[in-house]
């Protein structure tokens, strides 16, 4: 199913838990202006994010349609947990309807690490995506396509530990950069062995301070390639490649 026509130029917005970043794209994901960022402010309320966003792309040209990735679970453009901006604050808030309202454009938004899957992966076999940021972000695709999102960064690790606060923004700052290698290097190993990728990328703004030697089916990715991902978002129809894939299998 085809939703984006030729001359469509998507606004494709990045939440962070430090900052807000934006581009304009055309429909193949390639940026028409470099991105712009804002500080996303200290546990904002809904209200005051769409407003930031507003300010942050005031000057841009023109745009057809906007994709957002949040850093938290998105369902259907509703926020159901935002653990870095406050998840209370967020719970139940329609934030792909008040940024329609708010810019006047058809708006998706899906969760920021399954966004930057959409922006990275080469569409082959089983990848897998990891983001090193304020937090711990996953996505997991399908010959290109996303499949169902895991919040595996709220999982335990260790007996008092989750994935975020094991290899997180606050874990590196308290750590230091030899002990979160470290780290960061067993939390490969296990998704190794629980998830069997074919290609594991690993993206946000620590994936640059990561020292050890990757193996061959592991790649690092910037942020600039994952806002790409906002184009693909309008291409994307992740329920009937699944039925499709289920019907093959039958």
């Amino acid at each position: 199913m085809k939703e984006i026509n030729l001359g469509d130029r998507i606004l494709s917005i990045d939440i962070g838990g430090s900052h807000v970043k934006a581009t304009i794209l055309d429909h193949d994901g390639a940026l028409q202006m470099d991105y712009e960022k804002i500080e996303t402010p200290p546990s904002p309320k809904p209200k005051q994010l769409v407003e930031v966003i507003q300010k942050l792309i005031k000057a841009f040209p023109a745009y057809d349609k906007v994709s957002v990735g949040f850093p938290g679970y998105v369902k259907n453009g509703v926020i159901f947990t935002a653990p870095n901006l406050g998840t209370e604050a967020w719970k139940g808030f329609d934030l792909a309807a008040a940024l329609q309202t708010a810019l006047g454009k058809p708006t998706k938004v899906v969760n920021d690490a399954d966004m930057q899957g959409l922006g990275v992966v080469d569409g082959k076999g089983f990848e897998m995506v990891v983001t090193l940021g304020t937090g711990f972000g996953t996505a997991l695709l399908s010959d290109g396509y996303l499949l169902p999102h895991l919040e595996i960064a709220h999982h335990p690790i260790t007996k008092s530990k989750t994935y975020d606060e094991y290899v997180g923004e606050k874990a590196l700052e308290k750590e230091g950069d030899a002990k979160w290698n470290e780290r960061v290097k067993q939390v490969i190993d296990i998704l190794k062995r629980v998830f069997n990728y074919d290609t594991l990328y690993i993206g946000g703004g620590n994936a640059r301070k990561i020292t050890f030697k990757l193996d061959d089916n592991i790649k690092l990715t910037s942020n600039r390639d994952g806002i790409k991902g906002g184009a693909r978002l309008w291409k994307e129809d992740t329920r009937e490649h699944l039925t499709t894939s289920l019907k093959k299998n039958q």
